[in-house]
């Protein structure tokens, strides 16, 4: 019997017949997007790239993608992932790693697009799709746009409804858009974001035009420099490009102004305690019984046991093991309730930036694209990858990654822009005026 995983494929649907009046066409009609294998689509295979959930076809449709297709959106099909959004390379997924479509100058290697949106970054950046459906717990967005030249936004908390979206982290997974321009993931969320009485945490607000946004004038916009993300070791390319951007504001009107966010060195250890605990909670229901893979052993616990064995890979094992050990008795105040605590201190931190600037701006990822392989023996090299991403998700904060510049070796880079709760329609201006000064025209060559 070969060894080879299995490759993960397109799945092809009709269009969609557009919920508009005869004669109108809806804001996405015709518009062809790619939909990460996180969100549940009606009659399609739907598995969070894990082998427990092979063959589950849902018989709903996330709110999200219903409200893509009706605005007349087209489904060319789902798209790989890290299993269950556990990830920062796409290497966990049961069906083997996405493949970033950029390659460094002189070399061959195969990159990582980032995770756990790497299908939705890799699609878009090699034009299969006009844009893509994406998850955000830690920096799933943010960071998979960095690495490929594309733009991606993690809406505020709320925004975008959860319901259909399989769970990872509950009070951090937040769905966004990733696409090609400021504007065009302006139009995505417009569509993707509402309310919904089917998530008790999506917010009863109105959704604003967020493209009305692009292009507005950002002089007078106050933009904070947090010296904490200044961290030790951060490459001299990284460095620069966050001068350039810094510049870029100043020369849009921009006032520049350095401000402290005192807790962000906590960031990382309170998210890699407090995701792995509700993952543990979330993936309990994944027990062979209902849906998805079933191995039969000798008796029920066996069952389970064989089933969640087979059916998880080694990230998803080692996150569910972190959670359920901090949650444990003895340990639960020690470090989850810590956690939690450390949680409050990151948001206060915002909350007095707030009181001094409309937004923040850092770099989005420590690198650019890496090899694949790379760090994956490596879990805290690898969990690095979220050191300016995972504040941005403990607060609930809508954050922007923007194409802005390429390394020594050709890769892209990204600047990320974070901003108050409910407030994308600033991060979509202050975005806009990025990409019209770094001017990014840079295309992977083609190779696939």
């Amino acid at each position: 019997m070969s060894s080879r995983r299995p490759r993960r494929r397109w799945r092809w649907r009709a269009p969609r017949t557009s919920a508009a009046p005869a004669g109108e066409a809806g804001r996405l009609e015709g518009a062809p997007l790619g939909i990460k294998d996180l969100f549940c689509t009606e009659g399609v295979e739907s598995t969070a790239a894990s082998k427990i959930l092979r063959g589950f076809k849902p018989t709903y449709e996330s709110t999200v993608s219903a409200n893509l297709w009706r605005d007349g959106a087209v489904m060319l099909g789902k798209l790989n992932m890290d299993e269950f959004a556990m990830g920062s390379s796409n290497e966990t997924s049961a069906w083997g790693p996405v493949a970033n479509p950029w390659r460094a100058e002189g070399g061959n290697a195969k990159l990582t697009p980032g995770g756990s949106s790497g299908g939705s970054a890799s699609a878009v950046a090699a034009e299969l799709c006009l844009g893509a459906t994406a998850t955000d717990t830690g920096g799933s967005i943010r960071q998979p746009a960095a690495f490929t030249g594309t733009v991606g936004i993690k809406p505020t908390y709320g925004r975008c409804s959860r319901w259909g979206i399989v769970a990872f982290a509950s009070s951090l997974d937040q769905a966004g858009p990733m696409a090609r321009t400021v504007e065009d993931t302006a139009i995505l969320l417009s569509s993707m974001a509402g309310h919904d009485p089917k998530d008790s945490t999506s917010l009863p607000v109105e959704t604003p035009d967020f493209a009305s946004f692009c292009g507005k004038s950002v002089k007078g916009l106050r933009v904070g420099i947090p010296k904490e993300y200044r961290v030790d070791g951060m490459p001299a390319e990284i460095e620069k490009l966050w001068e350039q951007g810094i510049a870029w504001l100043k020369e849009a009107g921009c006032e520049i102004v350095e401000v402290s966010l005192p807790h962000t060195k906590y960031a990382l250890p309170a998210y890699y305690i407090i995701a792995p605990a509700e993952a543990s909670s979330n993936l309990a229901r994944y027990d062979g019984m209902r849906y998805g893979l079933r191995v039969d052993g000798q008796n029920l616990t066996d069952t389970y046991e064989k089933s969640r064995a087979e059916g998880f890979g080694d990230e998803v094992k080692r996150r569910i093991l972190i959670g359920t050990y901090v949650l444990s008795a003895g340990y639960y105040d020690a470090y989850y309730l810590k956690a939690l605590k450390v949680r409050r201190r990151i948001a206060d931190d915002f909350d007095q930036a707030w009181q001094k600037v409309d937004a923040l701006l850092t770099p989005t990822a420590p690198s650019a694209a890496f090899a694949l392989g790379e760090k994956s023996d490596d879990p805290v090299a690898m969990y690095l990858n979220d050191i300016f991403t995972v504040t941005v998700n403990l607060a609930g904060l809508p954050g922007m990654s923007v194409p802005a510049g390429v390394d020594a070796g050709g890769l892209p880079l990204g600047l990320q822009l974070i901003g108050r709760n409910l407030d994308e329609g600033t991060l979509f201006s202050l975005g806009s005026a990025i990409e019209k000064a770094a001017d990014f025209r840079a295309k992977p060559a083609k190779w696939w």
